[in-house]
């Protein structure tokens, strides 16, 4: 591992995706000496302890299209309807609709259409440059390294497919100087089902896992189906990103939910065990104080 002088800071690693991106994203640090945790790099999900889905096992038909670039009229469109223009950024309608979270299928492995097609994107991994950085208050980060438009996928946020035991397992064996990485994504579908979806990218993960929080966050997530029912946790530009900006997103999934964020900040300070709780560093005006907190991973009681 090579350190070299680089914009006043120290290339710690000049490629964290360890080449199965499609561009290199280094690691700098201003503090000499700075290591990176040992994990794992995935592109994308995989099956971990207790996963009730493979996510690499295929669910989905594929369409017939046999162009470069799909139509309206194909069926993987027409499922749910259009969510990208031909650019690969999230068209504005589908920006307005984030809230009522409209499911998004793309085109898949057993799709006729090309490797091109304008419905393939955040299967295609990361594409933009990022830089890992290191800051006193919050440990690792991602900045831009170049402009990034509104719409505009950035990355996954990819590790091992857990069960819910596993999930609480981990959660619950941390330490309080833990990092915890494990994300549960809740899906609330027709009949009152609710499918859950458990991501840790502790042990095993991508550039995503060092995007950090912020209750005034620069990226939204959207659940991004392809090959399997497990979703991709895609994360797409909220706004246009200048170079040099940090990126992060909301660790509730509440972006730009005011009132729903306003409510989970009540019942994070009414949370007895605050042990449990990490302090937020974002800075926002709208700073709940602390990251966002699954008291269902936890076995914990709250003041009544």
């Amino acid at each position: 591992m090579r350190e070299v002088a680089c914009n006043m800071e120290l290339l710690v690693v000049d490629d964290v995706c360890c080449g199965l991106e499609n561009v290199a994203v280094p690691a700098l640090s201003n503090v000499e000496g700075t290591r990176l945790s040992d994990i794992k790099y995935t592109p994308t999900n995989v099956a971990g302890p207790g996963a009730p889905t493979d996510p690499s096992e295929m669910m989905y038909e594929g369409c017939d299209c046999h162009t470069p670039s799909c139509s309206s009229d194909c069926p993987c469109i027409l499922r749910y309807g259009p969510t990208y223009d031909n650019s690969g950024c999230l068209l504005a309608e589908e920006l307005e609709k984030f809230l009522c979270s409209k499911p998004v299928l793309e085109c898949n492995t057993s799709c006729q259409c090309g490797e091109q097609c304008s419905n393939r994107v955040a299967q295609k991994g990361v594409s933009l440059k990022l830089e890992v950085f290191h800051s006193p208050q919050k440990g690792w980060g991602v900045q831009a390294a170049e402009r990034i438009p509104l719409g505009r996928f950035v990355c996954e946020y990819a590790g091992e497919v857990l069960g819910l035991e596993q999930a609480r397992k981990r959660t619950q064996n941390m330490k309080q100087e833990d990092m915890n990485y494990i994300l549960t994504l809740r899906e609330h579908i027709a009949g009152g089902r609710i499918i859950e979806t458990h991501i840790d990218p502790t042990y095993i993960g991508n550039v995503g896992r060092y995007i950090n929080h912020s209750c005034a966050p620069n990226l939204l997530m959207l659940p991004v189906r392809v090959d399997s029912e497990v979703p991709k946790l895609a994360l797409f530009a909220g706004r246009d990103i200048e170079v040099g900006e940090e990126l992060s997103f909301d660790y509730s999934g509440e972006y730009g939910n005011v009132a729903k964020q306003g409510q989970l900040q009540m019942s994070t300070e009414k949370i007895k065990d605050s042990s449990k709780l990490k302090p937020c560093f974002c800075g926002s005006e709208m700073c709940a104080g602390f990251l966002p907190f699954d008291p269902s991973l936890y076995e914990v009681h709250e003041i009544k």
